[in-house]
């Protein structure tokens, strides 16, 4: 059994979010300079450039890449053989939120209620916390920050089982199509395939942490998302709503087991700068 004191997590969150909010992974900036090569209008070429011109200033000025710089959502695969100690977890990831928004002078968009009494709570707090655990002594924490101008284009749809592949196509692609330029395109689609209702939109959320060079294991999936990026970007929405054939850099798609009466489907919509960083601890 390892101790693990939680002001190490608490350390690692704070970096972790202002880490995401200022540097996009490599493979994000490729795809998008590997876009602005190919794209074949000219406004959209231009935009492109300047979506890579910004995403280096960001990093080379150390400042936010957006200015909406999200609700925090963290993922947390926790070690079974791991105690911690010095506190509670779910209040060392808040405190880490807490301070990396603060710390990091990022934009603070939460609110204590999301109805009544749209209150600013002043330090991005609570996080979005999803925790799974894992074999191991080892903590891994993912910083997804999550801007609400993609958030609000996602959408879920409770097929049955009938459905067929060309109807999740369409589900996918309308989604994007109506999203239009909402969503600061090109985007990145995570779809979540099977689970339950809520279980199916927590895939997609965790298909956009998903390195976009990297294609679903399942050849039957991958052979999707290569279809589904060809249909979304012969939509001609093109970087944020000019027109162009790069609406999408990436589809990711993550599945799992469901039952015998359902075919839950979610589609979570990520902009250009589709956030996530990474650590072990």
């Amino acid at each position: 059994m390892r101790e693990l004191d939680v002001s190490l997590i608490t350390q690692a969150v704070k970096e972790l979010v202002i880490q995401a909010n200022k540097i996009l992974p490599q493979d994000l900036v490729d795809c998008v300079s590997c876009a602005q090569k190919t794209e074949k209008g000219v406004s959209a070429k231009a935009i492109l450039g300047d979506m890579q011109a910004n995403i280096d200033a960001a990093k080379e000025l150390d400042i936010p890449i957006c200015q909406d710089t999200g609700m925090a959502v963290i993922f947390a695969e926790i070690g079974q053989d791991v105690h911690l100690i010095g506190g509670a977890f779910e209040d060392a990831v808040n405190r880490g939120v807490s301070l990396g928004y603060t710390d990091g002078l990022l934009r603070k968009s939460v609110v204590r209620d999301p109805f009544y009494d749209r209150v600013n709570t002043n330090d991005n707090t609570p996080a979005v916390i999803h925790t799974r655990i894992v074999e191991g002594d080892k903590i891994k924490l993912t910083a997804a920050p999550k801007g609400f101008g993609s958030e609000n284009m996602s959408a879920l749809r409770m097929f049955t089982p009938s459905a067929k592949r060309e109807d999740i196509i369409g589900f996918v692609v309308d989604t994007v199509k109506k999203a239009g330029s909402n969503p600061c395109p090109p985007v990145v689609v995570g779809v979540g395939i099977g689970g339950d209702f809520e279980y199916c939109a927590l895939l997609a959320k965790k298909a956009l942490c998903r390195p976009v060079s990297q294609r679903n294991g399942i050849d039957f999936y991958k052979d999707m998302e290569r279809e589904l990026l060809e249909k979304i970007n012969a939509l001609d929405i093109g970087p944020q709503g000019f027109g162009g054939n790069t609406t999408a850099l990436a589809v990711n798609i993550e599945t799992y087991p469901t039952h015998i009466a359902g075919l839950p489907v979610a589609v979570n919509m990520g902009c250009h700068v589709t956030r996530h960083a990474q650590r072990e601890i």
